[in-house]
């Protein structure tokens, strides 16, 4: 006994630093470059951490340790050992090749430039061959240039950073542009400006405005853009110094560097048509920015000249475009022609001369019993010790599972239904076991954490086969105290999984291992429709109505369905990348609800209530309640009840008071007053002129007239405000007033 254990605190600390190894090589951004580089053991380890039950365990920190793993974990050491060695011994066959990537774009309206140039948003290219950020061909009027963003890139990715080496690619680009004002703005304000951008993706749009389309603040941490903006609008917020300055902006919208390009006599607004020339040096990390007027050609004067390192902010391969948008003043971008080429070293891995055939066949004969009889002999040794292991583990296996197979007999009865499950369709909704849900979130780490209440946690992470998912981890403590029944639950989840609408997001499985609750949706890149509407910057009254539209018609189609979401607001709305609506994170139960039977009869018109509310936050632009601030201690109505105050301004025949004011000129009055109009519709008593959700979807769309409201709002059902939830002492709840 007093041998055994250091050695078994030995084995365990072992088996601790084994599984962080095997967690980076398998899990890490960049993976063991050593370990890649010998093929079988690479693909090896990764097949077996996949299917055996030893590397699950491993990975999985709450898993006790036996003989078995100890035994299986100096067989891994073993191994390992023979990988590093062997790759030690083996010569360097990598041969360093530079990678060159070009395209011309003269003007854009050639075949060609249609094929290799993606539009994305509000951007187009016009009968002369210009690209032009913003679309002004659908537009009637400058107002409708407003708050656009839109961006045009190269459609295919270019290789821009060497991830064996981390070494940047040099890349020169050109391009000529003008910047034209409109109509409408023929002051000396400008517009946003455009940026010439290296993006992670092809399909993301940013916000309008500052952010000249090219982050929002919806974007992850891990979406990392290098752009190089020329700004015609100072924002003092994004640390600006005029309106006519060059920024590098190094994953930020802030910029890291600005340049005034008014001491080198550029004026960007004056509608001349200039061209600037980037030049980046990858090895040296040397950035090279020359601007001047088209017609004057290449500046002997540089107006940035210095040393800056990308890398961190770079991809192995990115999409290269320009970026621009229009805030409350507007101003057309023109791109008129773009060159671009870059240059990044890569590795060329070519067979090593002992596994040529010529090798084998010719010198057969020659080799001689010295030549690799040590290598001959360290091989021998390894797979004696394998064989040796793999029998030992054999035995102890045979002996383990006879002793402890009796008190393991009911258990695996129990569980072998959940194990022995039939195969499934790979995106068929599914149980998933504690061990791929603490995998997939890295044994629930709280820097995967992105969402808790006083209802659960929710983690985002992704699977084995690489999927992104969001997983919600309904508290114990709060189950219990509502009284609700684990399986009632349970069955609410695998129910609503076989929903699948374009605005509902998908529900991808479900686990209950060890009394736990878990829900595993699709991850929805753009965050949610709470971030959008009460973020830095204004969400345009278009966007907007987009989303009411769409929620709409997920909640319809839910309640078609005979079901009900239970939990509608906007933090359960979430954005994708084409800025669609998606309605998650249901409620699955309702709090307060004293029987089955009363939650099925008033679930559904609690849906069209609290959507109402929505309705009434997406015009207002502030959240359903609102505490006074300290410095008005008595505060003003509009501080209190949201849902309370757009009734009294109903009744005062003032309800264009509640229309969000930072969205300017944009807005159109008559859309946002019928929106309000049917949110309020939506508040009134089942009985007494509340629609169903079906009938909303025809108002939102403005296919049909919605009926007109009451003088006063009538006695009201659950909830009777928008922050409360079911009336705790009756069905009926007090007069609103």
């Amino acid at each position: 006994m007093i041998f055994f254990q250091p050695i078994e605190v030995g084995v365990t600390l072992s088996l601790f630093i084994i599984r962080a190894e095997i967690n980076h090589i398998l899990n890490g951004p960049t993976h063991n470059h050593n370990l890649k580089k010998n093929g079988r053991m690479y693909i090896m380890l990764k097949h077996t951490c996949i299917t055996n039950s030893f590397c699950q365990s491993l990975c999985n920190p709450t898993q006790k340790l036996n003989l078995p793993n100890m035994i299986m974990l100096l067989t891994f050491i073993i191994l390992i050992i023979h990988v590093e060695s062997t790759h030690q011994n083996k010569p360097n066959n990598d041969i360093v090749i530079n990678v060159t990537k070009h395209f011309s774009f003269p003007n854009f309206n050639t075949p060609t430039s249609a094929h290799n140039l993606m539009l994305l948003g509000s951007s187009v290219v016009d009968e002369t061959g210009r690209l032009q950020i913003p679309d002004t061909t659908q537009r009637n009027s400058d107002t409708d240039l407003k708050h656009l963003a839109g961006r045009a890139v190269y459609a295919y990715p270019v290789r821009v950073f060497d991830s064996v080496t981390r070494t940047p690619a040099s890349f020169q680009t050109t391009f000529s542009f003008q910047l034209e004002r409109t109509k409408s703005n023929v002051s000396s304000d400008g517009g946003s400006g455009f940026a010439f951008v290296l993006a992670p993706d092809e399909f993301t749009v940013g916000r309008p405005g500052p952010w000249l389309g090219m982050l929002n603040d919806a974007c992850d941490e891990e979406y990392k853009t290098v752009g190089i903006e020329f700004d015609t609008r100072e924002n003092v917020e994004f640390g600006d110094p005029n309106d006519n300055h060059i920024g590098i902006n190094l994953g930020s919208i802030v910029s890291t560097i600005t340049i005034n390009v008014s001491e080198v006599g550029v004026n960007l607004k004056d509608g001349e048509i200039y061209r600037a020339w980037i030049e980046y040096h990858g090895k040296n990390r040397l950035l090279d920015i020359r601007l001047g007027s088209d017609s004057n050609g290449y500046p002997s004067k540089p107006v940035f000249l210095d040393e800056l390192d990308i890398s961190e902010f770079l991809r192995e391969y990115m999409f290269i475009g320009f970026s621009a948008s229009t805030g409350n003043f507007t101003q057309i971008h023109n791109l008129i022609s773009w060159n671009f080429t870059s240059i990044s070293q890569a590795s060329l891995r070519v067979p090593s001369q002992e596994t040529c055939e010529s090798k084998i066949f010719v010198e057969n004969d020659n080799i001689s019993d010295d030549d690799g009889g040590d290598g001959g002999r360290l091989d021998g040794f390894f797979i004696f010790m394998a064989v040796v292991l793999l029998a030992v583990v054999a035995l102890v296996s045979l002996y383990y599972n006879r002793r402890w197979g009796d008190r393991r007999k009911s258990n695996e009865v129990a569980m072998l239904s959940a194990v022995k499950e039939r195969p499934r369709p790979p995106n068929k909704p599914r149980r998933f076991t504690i061990a791929e849900i603490s995998s997939a979130t890295r044994c629930f780490d709280e820097l995967h954490k992105v969402a808790c209440d006083e209802r659960s946690d929710t983690y985002r992470g992704t699977l084995l086969n690489g999927c992104p998912v969001v997983v919600k981890q309904f508290l114990m403590g709060y189950l219990k105290s509502q009284g609700v029944n684990r399986r009632r639950v349970g069955k609410e989840i695998k129910a609503m999984s076989k929903l699948r609408h374009p605005n509902l997001v998908a529900i991808r499985g479900w686990c209950f291992d060890h009394q736990e609750t878990m829900v595993i949706y699709d991850y929805v890149p753009n965050g949610t429709f709470n971030d959008w509407l009460y973020g830095i910057g204004v969400l345009p009254w278009s966007r907007r109505l987009k989303v009411v539209r769409d929620v709409a018609h997920g909640l319809s189609y839910m309640h078609s369905q005979k079901h009900a979401h239970k939990n509608v607001k906007t933090n359960s709305v979430f954005i994708d990348v084409s800025f669609r609506a998606l309605l998650g994170d249901f409620g699955f139960i309702m709090s307060g609800a004293e029987s089955n039977r009363f939650e099925e009869a008033v679930s559904q018109p609690m849906d069209v209530f609290e959507f109402g509310v929505l309705l009434i936050e997406v015009v207002a632009g502030r959240s359903r309640y609102k505490r006074s601030s300290e410095s008005d201690p008595e505060g003003d109505r509009s501080d209190l009840d949201l849902l309370e105050w757009a009734w009294t301004m109903h009744e005062m025949n003032e309800k264009d008071k509640i229309v969000d004011v930072k969205m300017g000129s944009v807005i159109i009055m008559d859309q946002a007053i019928k929106i309000l109009d049917i949110g309020l519709l939506c508040t009134l008593k089942e009985n007494k002129g509340r629609p169903n959700m079906a009938e909303v979807v025809e108002y939102v769309n403005f296919e049909r007239e919605a009926p007109e409201l009451p003088p006063r709002r009538p006695m009201a059902l659950f909830p009777y405000t928008s922050t409360t939830g079911l009336c705790s002492n009756s069905y009926m709840c007090p007069s609103f007033k």
